[in-house]
């Protein structure tokens, strides 16, 4: 694979980040939707933080608000519209503050956010969100609105500056847009066609991860598994899955979302023999019926997706699979239903991510006859939920006494006073919350702790093994660890404590990285 750069995007420091005083206005960002959408946010912080503005420390108390949106279901533009709403009362109030919007929902609607909420700012879309300081700037100085959409991508996301929310973990975009035609789903309209990053460039990106301290790396793209259709090369995702295991230094590799009609045996061999891929797969499944599969024009059907977690389970048995589910998709009957509850139960998911179907305006689905009633799409809702709980709670269950290497995170479920608890993730992306040992030091956010569950529920595992009659635990401080120590100790102006033996010395990425040194 080649190791081709692109070049990095410049921000230029703003003008606009300064208040009057001369002290550097803050900001925070608001995420609806998704895992690209997450981190489309850290470019778009670090886009910010390169003009000059600084992240607020309260949120509430922000100079600039931005919102990140989405537009794949209705829930979050009611959350948009919403927020906008609570928002104005508090512009009112603050002088100098700016609101902008941008995201999925903002390439779709445009001007009429502005119609609605004429108190915004700036209006952006997914195609240009290095323009957002340059929009703040032109806003102030103008003192009106800023409209800005482009129809097509104006520099790739991951050229721009980045501010990372996690020091262990990152996520890398190897693709934006998508080649599919689902009659429910708008994303296509508003991210464009499929365009893939050069392999050189997402391995450096990576590089550059690991060196400042991150362990695991999640690969993004609407379809990750069509990776390389720009390029002519259709088995390039598992290639790059298994380049990604020659990375040293990066332990846990994760990718979202794959496509059942374009996932390959290829891709399930790469996974079961690149050391550092985790044993977890999202796999969407949207419904078990070959007729709703037909008009959602998802061009498999449920013998076909079915085959493939059998294919790989048979090479990863301890693989945890989890999905995305419609109810209620226009024209769905009882028996339609019926068969999504069949290969619901057949499936086994560790869990699932359920929605009622919404009209989305823009999409075919939204023309199509027989919408259902909002009271049979409820219903058949909660029925579905009822079901994935037990079976979320069988899976779990079948967890207990099994020694698991789990990813101390930080802010990830509550702490338990009485057992000292604290949360990660297992390799398989479960959620586990563990006990200390009397008297033990806390593992770091980013350290990696050994422990046995001990119980379990629906939605996470316990692993009180470290307080048990005969204790299970121990703790492996990492480079990740280390990076959460600098990391704090630049938030308080205070020395970093010395490195683990080993660890690589920090690295800042600013966008695309050139290579690293050695």
């Amino acid at each position: 694979m080649s190791l081709a750069i692109a070049d990095p995007t410049e921000i230029a420091p703003s003008p606009a980040a300064l208040r009057p005083d001369g002290t550097p206005r803050s900001y925070t960002v608001r995420t609806l939707g998704c895992q690209m959408n997450v981190h489309d946010s850290e470019r778009l912080s670090g886009s910010l933080d390169a003009a000059g503005y600084v992240a607020a420390e309260d949120a509430d108390a922000a100079d600039i608000v931005v919102i990140n949106t989405c537009a794949v279901r209705e829930n979050a533009a009611k959350k948009l519209y919403g927020s906008l709403g609570t928002l104005a009362g508090v512009k009112r109030q603050r002088e100098g503050m700016q609101i902008a919007v941008g995201g999925c929902l903002a390439q779709k609607d445009q001007g009429e956010i502005v119609a609605k909420a004429p108190w915004v700012d700036v209006v952006f879309g997914t195609h240009n969100m290095g323009s957002l300081p340059a929009l703040l700037e032109r806003a102030r100085h103008n003192a009106e609105a800023q409209i800005e959409i482009l129809e097509s991508l104006e520099v790739f996301p991951s050229t721009l500056p980045t501010k990372r929310d996690s020091a262990s973990s990152g996520w890398v975009s190897i693709s934006v847009g998508c080649n599919n035609t689902c009659t429910f789903c708008i994303v296509p309209s508003l991210r464009g066609k499929e365009k893939d990053r050069r392999p050189g460039d997402i391995l450096a990106e990576v590089r550059a991860l690991v060196d400042d301290g991150a362990i695991e790396v999640t690969l993004l793209g609407q379809n990750v598994n069509t990776y390389g259709v720009e390029f002519g090369d259709r088995q390039a995702f598992g290639k790059l899955l298994r380049a990604m295991g020659e990375i040293e230094g990066l332990e846990r590799v994760r990718f979202t979302s794959p496509h059942p009609a374009a996932f390959t045996d290829d891709v399930i061999a790469a996974m079961a023999e690149t050391p550092n891929a985790m044993p977890q797969l999202h796999m969407p499944l949207q419904s078990g019926s070959d007729a709703v599969l037909k008009a959602m024009r998802r061009s498999y059907r449920s013998k076909r997706f079915l085959g493939i977690l059998d294919a790989v389970r048979a090479r990863i048995p301890h693989a945890a699979i989890t999905t995305d589910i419609i109810v209620g998709f226009p024209g769905e009957t009882e028996e339609d239903f019926q068969e999504t509850l069949r290969v619901v139960e057949a499936s086994r998911f560790s869990s699932a991510f359920t929605f009622q179907y919404s009209i989305r305006p823009g999409t075919p689905a939204a023309e199509m006859p027989d919408q259902l009633p909002k009271a049979v799409v409820q219903e058949r809702y909660e029925r579905l939920l009822a079901l994935q709980e037990r079976i979320s709670h069988e899976e779990n269950l079948a967890q207990i006494g099994r020694t698991l290497e789990v990813l101390v995170a930080v802010g990830e479920g509550k702490k338990d006073a009485a057992t000292r608890r604290l949360s990660g993730r297992a390799e398989d992306n479960r959620l586990v919350h563990f006990a200390l040992p009397a008297g033990a030091e806390e593992p770091r956010p980013g350290d990696v702790v050994t422990v046995e569950v001990t119980s379990a529920a629906p939605h996470f595992l316990i692993a009180d093994s470290a307080v048990a009659a005969t204790p299970r635990y121990a703790v492996r401080r990492t480079r990740a660890g280390d990076a959460w120590d600098r990391r704090q100790a630049e938030s308080c102006g205070v020395p970093a404590p010395a490195a683990a033996s080993g660890s690589s010395p920090r690295v800042v990425s600013l966008g695309l990285p050139a290579l690293r040194t050695r």
